[in-house]
């Protein structure tokens, strides 16, 4: 899985579910030529590789033992973790929406991962219970409708959303959208406060703790909800409900494209060309899931944008985990956190190779981008649930 020797990292995590799912196990070998995959050698396995276009070596038993040691050793920042169980995987997205929409769901089609989508009324009857990792796709869980009034108020689109998500809610028997909204974040809290694995990209990210922190509180103005937001509001957030963020403030106004300071979108400084953020590095013996989280073939990655493009460095909760930066920006791109017994992963922006999605823009064909570094951070979260836990030490 290094930058040299595999010619498509993106089906080696697919290949790898895949094999998983045939009940096999299977070493991740953090930090060895780029966090590489350690798989039984069977003629079907190898067949399935060249079938999916996936760089793969043949190693013999003694080459195995000499690897697995070396990567044993105390002076080497690398380990072997097995991996046991094909995660089953579900996606919260609206229905009819497609796979390009979402960077996850499109790298899952890519990479050949199965997965199944569910919405409010699947979470609400406690489907979440069937599956061991949830992706939400950049969903506005405040009911704002993603703040895209300003710019698209008139749009048929956003006209047609905002009645099909009035709708939704009435049938679920809920007055408004965003007290709907704030029943499906609470039941994906306790889905995660239980042990389950959830990602989040761009305003799926803020939204969501955001919701949380203003449960209880009308936070809408007239033209999301149909009446006037509770009078000094921002006094009344509770940060102590969130996964990941605190101290931020509110963006009142309906027609600016932003929910909070949480976002740094409108605070950066740096070009498209200089645009770059860099994965930490971790004990992979001492701290193995952060290790996991950031196996990829680079430690620099390019930047992209999104509603949400990445998290202010200071309002970042203390305990939870900065995976990827931007120093010169102080800014926040790739960070991680547990909540209860299970592991939260919040991933700003929109597309890894769409630097400004916008839109209406045509989908990105990862066919043109089967290494990318963006995509392996994603691709890194789908495979941890399947790894053997042991105790964290830090």
């Amino acid at each position: 899985m290094d930058a040299e020797s595999q010619k498509n990292h993106l089906k080696a995590y697919g290949l790898t579910y895949w094999v998983l799912s045939k009940e096999q196990k299977i070493k991740w070998l953090l930090n060895f030529r780029g966090g590489s995959f350690l798989l039984p050698d069977t003629q079907e396995i190898q067949r399935e590789c060249q079938i999916r276009g996936i760089s793969f070596e043949v190693l013999s038993d003694s080459k195995t033992e000499s690897i697995l040691e070396e990567i044993s050793s105390p002076s080497q920042n690398m380990e072997a973790v097995i991996l046991e169980k094909a995660p089953k995987i579900a996606v919260y997205t609206p229905k009819g929406k497609l796979p390009w929409d979402d960077a996850v769901t499109m790298v899952l089609e890519y990479a050949e991962i199965p997965y199944e989508t569910i919405y409010d009324e699947e979470v609400l009857n406690d489907a979440l219970l069937a599956f061991d990792w949830l992706h939400l796709h950049h969903e506005d869980f405040t009911g704002q409708y993603g703040k895209f009034y300003g710019a698209y108020k008139a749009s048929s689109w956003y006209i047609e959303e905002k009645k099909e998500a009035e709708a939704l809610a009435t049938k679920l028997g809920y007055n408004k959208v965003s007290q709907e909204k704030l029943d499906v974040a609470l039941k994906i809290r306790d889905y995660v406060i239980g042990g389950g694995f959830m990602f989040a990209m761009c305003s799926a990210t803020d939204s969501f703790d955001i919701a949380l922190s203003a449960e209880g509180i009308d936070i809408c103005e007239p033209m999301f909800d149909g009446d006037g937001s509770d009078s000094g509001y921002q006094n009344k957030i509770d940060y102590n409900k969130t996964f990941a963020f605190t101290n931020y403030i509110l963006e009142r106004n309906p027609n600016v494209y932003e929910f909070s300071s949480i976002d740094m979108t409108q605070k950066r400084a740096v070009s498209k060309t200089s645009d770059y953020f860099s994965l930490m590095e971790f004990s992979a013996k001492w701290d193995p899931i952060p290790t996991m989280l950031c196996q990829n073939h680079t430690a620099l990655v390019k930047g992209f944008m999104g509603q949400t493009t990445a998290f202010t460095r200071d309002e970042i909760k203390s305990n939870v985990l900065v995976m990827g930066e931007t120093k010169s920006n102080g800014e926040a791109k790739y960070i991680h956190g547990i909540k209860g017994k299970g592991f939260f992963t919040f991933y700003g922006g929109h597309d890894p190779e769409d630097y400004q999605h916008r839109v209406g823009d045509s989908k990105t064909e990862l066919d043109l981008h089967p290494t990318s570094p963006g995509y392996r951070l994603i691709l890194n979260n789908v495979l941890f649930p399947a790894a053997r836990k042991k105790k964290q030490k830090t």
